[in-house]
């Protein structure tokens, strides 16, 4: 695995398989460096949309822990660190958008980057109301953050 991004995509795949038997999903994979020590931080989400414990957390860090010790997925010395969605909650599929309807996204696209309200979700179409106008674009398609955080969990 040269490729980072594919890379990312195996360890993303990898922590799935490790933590959905537990009713868990990933929603990102990133890799970082902490003073010389790489981290691969898994952010996930209880499927049954409650608020994510710390015992979820331990549970899914013991799950992928024998998971990436047998897959050897990086080569070298990393720590795993798990983390609830929190205040930047990845937006990766049109039901994520649903949830926080009416609040804002941070949404960059292709062709285009913008703040704005979650004005609706129809299939995989989310409509975002930017300076009056709507867009609709793919949730497939962008990457997109919360950007407010809703004042009950949702």
């Amino acid at each position: 695995m040269n490729n980072n991004a594919d890379n990312n995509s195996a360890l993303v795949t990898l922590a799935q398989q490790a933590v959905q038997p537990l009713g868990f999903e990933v929603l990102e994979v990133q890799q970082q460096k902490q003073g010389g020590e790489h981290i691969v931080l898994i952010r996930i989400d209880r499927l049954d949309e409650q608020p994510v414990t710390m015992d979820d957390l331990t549970k899914a860090s013991r799950a992928a822990d024998t998971l990436f010790d047998e897959a050897d997925p990086i080569p070298g010395e990393y720590r795993l660190e798990f983390e609830s969605p929190g205040s930047k909650r990845p937006l990766t599929r049109a039901r994520h958008f649903e949830r926080m309807l009416g609040l804002k996204a941070r949404v960059k696209s292709a062709t285009q980057t913008f703040t704005a309200p979650i004005k609706a979700v129809n299939g995989d179409d989310v409509t975002f109301t930017v300076g009056g106008e709507d867009i609709t674009v793919k949730a497939s398609e962008v990457q997109a953050n919360l950007a407010e955080f809703p004042d009950r969990h949702r």
